[in-house]
């Protein structure tokens, strides 16, 4: 039988707050979604390496002014956050915070591939929470940063117990720490509680290092060591946030993270061994780029997908997502066939605060992602195009004239959100291709932008997005089609595909 190679990173793309486990020979991985939404995907993998989405845990989890980007500010950098996945008696359970609402969820089904999801909502944040569903029957949520606190919850999981555990569990240095232990996973082995967390030093290299907490006791005292202090030879970016899981021949891996500059936080798995009932990530103390595994050989799938809109009804593709909450009654597959239409229904005066923006992931090392644009439907003050969209956004966007005719335009962030122009020229055609290409290797992180009226002769217009990760949207790099009007409502404009290549 071929076995699987694992190459790190798995997957060279944002998916953050990895959390995994196995069920029979599949695993499942969930992830922060943050302002994405749907939210929490759910991965399937049969060896760690290949992973495809499967289903999301909700569509939207609150519609407010924030999630619905009408407060001006919305939920960047909020929204669900390192989600926590376990499988009890047959019964899949997602629990996350958010910081924005303050509030703690569970969700719970049956089938983890379709749903539906139940939910459960409990007052006040538990920061980067870890389930464990102890083989007693008891059931523990473990949070905090630095104050490590654990609470009991019922045995249906939704609520707190009352009269149950609900205490501090253990305190994380504090001494010539940054960033004090957070991010928990917890599991249980051999009659061991292990607690995993992520801490930053600055001390020594300075980097984020993963620390393993241990005992025989849920309640303590708990022991700890240093498991992984290493970078894969990345800019000292450590590779640390995670939880280990087994598979059916009894080997052990850990799945973490390593922030990856403006593509985001990307996946890594790496061999665990066991020493004296410790567990031991990686080789000789390192990160591995390569092994080999016994898992079987998988199918690669795309994490990213081009898109020709040929839907018989107005479900997308697990691969997009909202930024933020759409308004389903403004985007339509189906009123013009074979095309994604985006309406305008408010004004705005920035894609940051434009609804109905669809996106998609970028990947590393560089891609690629182009549109065509049916610019007829729209009004006086719409804007349209493709964006590179975080904070520091750049957009290649046509927008209409009062006298007719369309602004063909680069635009970027300029300091408050809105649009500032880096290069604009006059564009009187009806359709319009679109183009950008990223460019991740070695963290150049820069974006170019391109237009051409017939597909085959592309012009580049403005200059390099010099794209960079910050934490008030803590989410790397998306490619977005968007439509948003600035004086009327009304318009709309039509995408007639979404072509993306990824450069290995």
């Amino acid at each position: 039988m071929n076995t699987a190679r694992i190459t790190n990173p798995v997957i060279w793309a944002d998916v953050p707050d990895v959390d995994v486990i196995r069920v029979g020979p599949v695993f499942y991985m969930v992830s922060t979604s943050m302002h994405s939404m749907p939210g929490c995907p759910i991965m399937r993998s049969v060896n760690l390496k290949d992973w495809e989405i499967v289903s999301y845990v909700f569509d939207t989890f609150e519609d407010t002014p924030a999630f619905r980007l009408e407060d001006g500010e919305g939920i960047y950098g909020g929204g669900s956050w390192a989600a926590s996945l376990r499988c009890k008696n047959g019964i899949y359970y997602v629990c996350f915070s958010s910081n924005d609402t303050d509030r703690f969820y569970i969700y719970q089904t049956r089938d983890i591939e379709h749903g539906p999801w139940e939910r459960s909502v409990i007052p006040d944040l538990h920061h980067d929470p870890a389930l464990l569903l102890d083989d007693d029957g008891r059931n523990y949520v473990i949070y905090g940063n630095g104050d490590i606190r654990i609470k009991e919850l019922t045995e249906d999981l939704s609520a707190l117990k009352p009269g149950g555990a609900d205490q501090l569990l253990l305190e994380g240095e504090r001494e010539d720490i940054g960033l004090r232990i957070e991010g928990c996973h917890a599991h249980k082995r051999n009659g061991y509680y292990y607690l995993f967390f992520i801490e930053w030093p600055r001390t020594g290299n300075q980097r984020r290092r993963q620390l393993c907490y241990r005992s025989r006791e849920l309640l303590g005292p708990y022991e700890w060591k240093v498991v992984l202090d290493d970078d894969l030879g990345y800019f000292n970016n450590g590779i640390a946030q995670g939880g280990i899981v087994d598979t059916p021949d009894g080997d052990w891996y850990a799945v973490l993270f390593q922030d990856h500059g403006a593509v985001g936080r990307i996946p890594c798995v790496l061999p665990v061994s066991w020493e004296q009932d410790w567990p031991v990530i990686g080789e000789n103390g390192a990160a591995p780029k390569m092994f080999q595994t016994k898992l079987p050989a998988g199918e690669p799938k795309p994490l990213v997908i081009s898109d020709e809109f040929d839907y018989t009804s107005d479900r997308l593709a697990l691969n997009w997502q909202w930024n933020h909450n759409p308004d389903n009654g403004l985007w339509s597959l189906t009123e013009r066939p074979g095309y994604l239409r985006l309406r305008a229904g408010r004004t705005a005066d920035s894609i940051l605060r434009a609804r109905n923006t669809l996106t998609q992931r970028t990947e590393g090392p560089a891609c690629s992602a182009e549109t065509l644009l049916d610019l007829s439907g729209m009004q006086t003050g719409d804007r349209a195009g493709m964006v590179a969209l975080q904070n520091g956004y750049g957009t290649v966007e046509a927008a209409a004239l009062e006298q007719g005719g369309f602004n063909l335009s680069m635009c970027v962030n300029s300091g408050d959100g809105c649009p500032q122009e880096v290069e604009s020229i006059p564009f009187t055609g009806s359709r319009l291709y679109l183009r950008i290409d990223f460019n991740f290797e070695d963290s150049v992180d820069q974006a170019h932008f391109f237009y051409s009226a017939d597909g085959a002769a592309w012009k580049p217009i403005g200059g390099t997005l010099h794209m960079k990760y910050s934490l008030d949207h803590f989410m790397g790099y998306r490619i977005g089609l968007f439509n948003y009007a600035t004086r009327q409502t009304g318009g709309y404009a039509d995408f007639d595909y979404f072509r993306y290549h990824r450069e290995d």
